[in-house]
């Protein structure tokens, strides 16, 4: 079962640095979010109360469903095939699952993308590109602003499409991982604090703060080692981390993206929301080259530090109970 689980964390996370993502129509995000549009559908309502219920219904439900047809899965195969087969097909399927929830590659290739444009000259380009990794309006955004906006989305990424699932599937398996990127997606689409969504929403957003709260901190803290390994200045990284890792909104976005901010010894900012770092804004490809180089670092020193022991430590209390 160690072994098991080690395996299927590290090849997830090697497939994905080498590969990334197949297209839409084979990712299993993919078929959470048409499930989440098609509820949210559904859902809404003029009642706020009926809508706040639907809210909870879209996670419920969608989590039953993903959660049974793992658990189904997870029987076909040993059920099908002798004890050692089944051994490598579970491995060789979770590795491909748990995969699909990770994005690291993905975010690299959304980043490059926005500066390829910046590097043609193409601000409405570049505008374009980051509207598919932030929820700002990037419509007027300068080249400053829309670098920041790129950093900005690396960092929180980085919990949210990397070490957040690796943190879960410790704890819990596939189910773990897979409820994690169930409830990130639904934030990312109806967690928002307006009108359209702000009762429909609450139940997810409010979920996704909880289950943030300590893969923040915890990736924000591997941020400032890869810095140190990689000649970023660590030290202000968990300086502004702990000055400033609290401006933002969210309670848990902020500690990597002021880590990050840090570690580059740069400012952050969101017109009329935050500013986390310290300086001007005056970005460059290189910072963005930096902060991709300091995501798979940090990706690496999670699964490393965090998710190994987390797994060996929680095999040895179940043998210990069993004994």
């Amino acid at each position: 079962m160690i072994f098991e689980s080690i395996t299927i964390i590290g090849f997830a996370i090697l497939i994905d640095l080498i590969f990334g993502d197949p297209k839409n129509r084979y990712h299993p995000t993919a078929w959470i979010g048409t499930l989440i549009a098609k509820f949210t559908t559904l859902a809404k309502h003029q009642n706020p109360i009926f809508e706040k219920i639907g809210g909870v219904l879209i996670i419920v439900i969608i989590s039953s469903i993903v959660i049974l047809l793992l658990l189904s899965l997870d029987f076909g195969i040993s059920l099908i095939f002798t004890d050692y087969i089944s051994l490598v097909v579970s491995v060789l399927v979770g590795i491909m699952l748990l995969k699909s929830t990770i994005a690291i590659r993905g975010m690299e290739k959304h980043a490059i993308n926005v500066l390829e444009s910046l590097e043609n000259n193409n601000l409405n380009m570049a505008r374009n590109h980051l509207s598919m990794i932030v929820k700002r309006n990037t419509t007027n955004l300068d080249k400053n602003h829309i670098l920041s906006g790129v950093l900005e989305s690396i960092s929180e990424n980085t919990v949210d499409g990397i070490t957040g699932p690796m943190f879960y599937y410790a704890f819990f398996g596939l189910p773990g991982a897979f409820f994690y990127r169930i409830v990130n997606t639904a934030d990312s689409m109806i967690g928002y604090k307006n009108n359209l969504f702000k009762n429909l929403g609450w139940f997810t957003a409010t979920c996704d703060t909880i289950l943030n709260y300590i893969p923040s901190r915890l990736t924000g803290l591997m941020m400032i080692i890869s810095a140190a390994i990689l000649h970023n200045n660590w030290r202000h990284s968990y300086k502004i981390m702990m000055r400033d890792g609290k401006k933002t909104e969210s309670p848990n976005a902020g500690y990597p993206m002021a880590a990050l901010a840090g570690a580059l010894e740069t400012k952050f900012e969101k017109i009329n929301h935050y500013k986390l770092g310290d300086g001007e804004i005056i970005l460059t490809k290189q910072h963005v080259i930096s902060a991709i180089n300091i995501m798979k670092l940090t990706s690496v020193l999670f699964f490393g530090i965090i998710t190994v022991p987390i797994i060996l430590i929680l095999s040895f209390i179940g043998w210990w109970i069993y004994v």
